[in-house]
């Protein structure tokens, strides 16, 4: 397999566990802030879908399929990609998701790593950039907030992530053997 190959293989499999983790969650579970700064699972989605539009499109001047409100009318810098309005729909900003996937994936198989971009809101002297580069950072990006989501999900109902799913584990036990060696170092 090819380093391309690879890259988007993994770019997949993080975007997989990402829509997993909201998989299942009720309305209020999507949309409720569940850490101090507000993070929650269909924000996490939403920030996203911009993610993907402007790495995997704009950058190489390809038009996204979708306009996105947020982005379109400046909210987008005061954090309206991080969370849904009660009037945005949970099943459409999921559905906006697949479809930012499904363009990332035709840039990703058209161009070659080192096809050149220029990503629009880096500085001038930074902007310009390549595939490869960008893959690279979604596939971070992409993980890293698959893991929050796996994470905010936990908070909301209990509901482990991708790694913890086939144990028969007894976690209050295990929790607790957890928060017995940290004990000692309690300020």
């Amino acid at each position: 397999m090819d380093v391309k190959d690879a890259l988007h293989e993994k770019l997949t499999e993080v975007r997989g566990a990402l829509l997993a983790a909201v998989e299942g969650a009720s309305e209020h579970d999507l949309r409720r802030p569940l850490t101090p700064t507000g993070t929650n699972l269909i924000g996490l989605v939403k920030h996203l879908v911009g993610v993907e539009y402007v790495y995997l499109a704009e950058s190489f001047g390809r038009p996204a399929p979708d306009v996105l409100p947020w982005v379109e009318d400046g909210s987008v810098w005061d954090g309206a990609d991080m969370w849904a309005t009660a009037e945005e729909s949970s099943s459409e900003i999921i559905a906006l998701y697949r479809r930012a996937c499904a363009c990332g994936d035709e840039t990703i198989a058209e161009l070659d790593l080192d096809s050149p971009g220029r990503v629009p809101h880096w500085p001038a002297d930074g902007a310009a950039t390549t595939l490869g580069y960008l893959l690279v950072r979604m596939v971070a990006e992409t993980a890293q907030h698959a893991g929050h989501a796996e994470i905010v999900r936990e908070l909301a109902d209990g509901r482990t992530g991708s790694d913890t799913g086939d144990h028969d584990t007894d976690w209050p036990a295990y929790r607790a053997r957890v928060e017995a060696a940290a004990a000692p170092f309690r300020p």
